[in-house]
């Protein structure tokens, strides 16, 4: 890592000059949310260096990808469509709105037949 002849004590002092400075962080894990996936570090070695007033991360360690989980959200219009077509409360609108990936019509029905 270092150049032939230096050691990490003159390394430092030489950083130190320029204004570099290096930190290691205590992490557990480190997780980025990109928009299709999401990728996770475990057991990382992350060390935070500033210079010239900019910040960079190093980050190595156990990588794993996980796809980020979807999140079914419907509008308060959907559900009370739902909740008074059929008649039902506004917990069972949801419930048939979510067995029917949020297809009105099939939620009604669902509930109706």
């Amino acid at each position: 890592m270092f150049p032939r002849g230096i050691n990490p004590r003159q390394m430092k002092t030489m950083m130190k000059r320029m204004g570099i400075k290096v930190d290691e962080i205590d992490a557990e894990s480190v997780v980025i949310h990109s928009l299709d996936k999401d990728i996770i570090i475990e057991n990382p070695q992350v060390m935070k260096t500033v210079m010239q007033g900019q910040v960079i991360f190093q980050v190595s360690g156990n990588v794993r990808e996980k796809e980020p989980e979807a999140e079914i959200g419907f509008s308060e219009e959907d559900i009370k469509m739902v909740k008074e077509q059929a008649n039902v409360s506004e917990e069972e609108a949801i419930k048939a709105l979510e067995e029917s990936n949020g297809d009105i019509a099939g939620a009604i029905m669902k509930l109706k037949g």
